[in-house]
């Protein structure tokens, strides 16, 4: 079995650490499923948003996508587990981040699994997490798990202080979640269930 998994990362610059998270959060995907059994076979696919800010621009004044952004969009529609990050600005999710997810119909996404991921300059800004992506993503019908991560600028070099070092332990959590709800989800479409149960109902349980 082959699994597909969609990164989107709205990061702006080169390096980013919108992209250094996300692609910390897709290495603890993968380890994840690894490690269950029949271990999937997973395909990656990473959506840098920076590169398509012109032909999101178009398509939001002309109404038609051009392929590339065309592509985009069927990947993330069509993958089994979807990966959304994006930088913190004016206490809510990019611009860029949130055209891009306008493209979508509502949905595209019903009962996709999600891990949802920010960054900011300040840990202040860590509840945008709830008060914006969350809602976005069950607006959209996607399945966010429960554990979404936000790391900010002191996140990542470490403080040494175990009470608030904890950014390591979030991403291995978060997908460990985000595996398990995309195997739940994909034995559910295996044995033809009907999918009106949510894959993440385990998840809340354990």
């Amino acid at each position: 079995m082959t699994m597909r998994l969609v990164v989107v990362s709205a990061g702006l610059s080169v390096p980013s650490s919108t992209r250094l998270l996300a692609d910390r959060l897709t290495e603890a995907v993968r380890r994840s499923l690894a490690e269950t059994a029949g271990a999937p076979e997973v395909e990656v696919q990473v959506v840098e948003l920076r590169e398509l800010a012109v032909p999101i621009a178009n398509n939001l004044v002309t109404g038609f996508p051009p392929p590339v952004l065309e592509e985009a969009v069927a990947a993330v529609v069509e993958a089994d587990g979807l990966i959304a990050v994006t930088p913190v600005f004016s206490a809510s999710y990019s611009g860029l981040f949130k055209s891009f997810f306008d493209l979508i119909d509502v949905g595209a996404l019903t009962g996709k699994p999600t891990l949802i991921g920010a960054t900011g300059g300040t840990a202040r800004h860590s509840l945008v997490l709830e008060h914006a992506m969350r809602p976005l993503f069950t607006y959209l019908r996607a399945e966010p798990v429960p554990t979404g991560v936000y790391a900010a600028s002191e996140d990542w070099g470490g403080s040494g202080d175990p009470l608030t070092d904890t950014l390591p332990d979030r991403i291995v959590r978060a997908g460990g979640q985000l595996a398990r709800a995309m195997t739940a989800s994909a034995e559910a479409r295996a044995t033809g269930a009907d999918g009106t149960a949510s894959p993440l109902a385990e998840l809340r349980l354990t």
